[in-house]
């Protein structure tokens, strides 16, 4: 799966992603890195096929108004530090994969995925 993360989450996020077996990319490697629009960081997902993760709820918001991005990881932890941030997508990491098969907006917290599409 592709993957774009993101500026509020760490870029350390992507290279998991990509250690993972997955195509990730970070805000930081696109060429306004992380003062790159969010309406540009959409426009890149949905050309390239990306799910866009997230904790920016504007995403939801133009997701919900208007279908783009296309598909997206809402990161709904709150406050956790990376190590833990990295911890949950180990853990959760194939049934988000395979929840973004099926449909456009997973939810993920600290304790559970929601399917929201």
């Amino acid at each position: 799966m592709k993957f774009i993360v993101d500026a509020q989450l760490p870029r350390r996020l992507a290279y998991f992603l990509v250690e993972a077996g997955h195509d990730a990319i970070h805000t930081l490697d696109l060429p306004e890195a992380n003062r790159t629009s969010d309406q540009a960081v959409t426009r890149r997902a949905d050309a390239d096929d990306r799910v866009v993760i997230t904790k920016d709820a504007d995403f939801v918001v133009s997701h919900t108004r208007d279908g783009q991005p296309k598909r997206m990881l809402l990161v709904a932890t709150g406050n956790i530090t990376n190590r833990d941030l990295l911890t949950l997508f180990a853990r959760h990491l194939p049934a988000i994969t395979a929840l973004l098969e099926d449909v456009p907006l997973v939810q993920m917290e600290s304790q559970q995925l929601i399917a929201r599409g």
